[in-house]
């Protein structure tokens, strides 16, 4: 069984930086990548920002995505900025394909769901 994990950007592999949440999700990381999977990846997108049409049912994220909608053109340009068309394909191929590497960032995320 191939095993897609979605951390984030920013996550401390080595367990020891000082953001907890870094921290955190490092350990859970490393914890994963421990078992038995045949293949197991950790995703690391940086912003994710919604497809055409799609609503959050949280409010204050709805805000958020909607003031920020004018932006998305440049947030586009920035390698942590990513889709959720673009990681829903990076998931479906790298299950389905692989990958050479078990962590995998965002701004390779981008180019594997073009």
């Amino acid at each position: 069984m191939t095993f897609i994990y979605v951390s984030g950007s920013g996550t401390d592999s080595t367990e020891s930086g000082r953001a907890i949440w870094a921290r955190v999700k490092g350990r859970t990381e490393n914890e994963l990548l421990r078992l038995p999977f045949k293949s197991a990846y950790m995703f690391r997108p940086g912003l994710i920002i919604p497809a055409n049409g799609v609503k959050s049912k949280t409010k204050s994220y709805q805000l958020m995505y909607d003031v920020m909608k004018s932006f998305n053109p440049l947030l586009k340009r920035f390698g942590s900025v990513i889709t959720s068309e673009q990681l829903g394909r990076a998931m479906v191929r790298v299950g389905k394909d692989g990958y050479s590497h078990s962590i995998i960032e965002s701004s390779d995320l981008k180019k594997i769901g073009k």
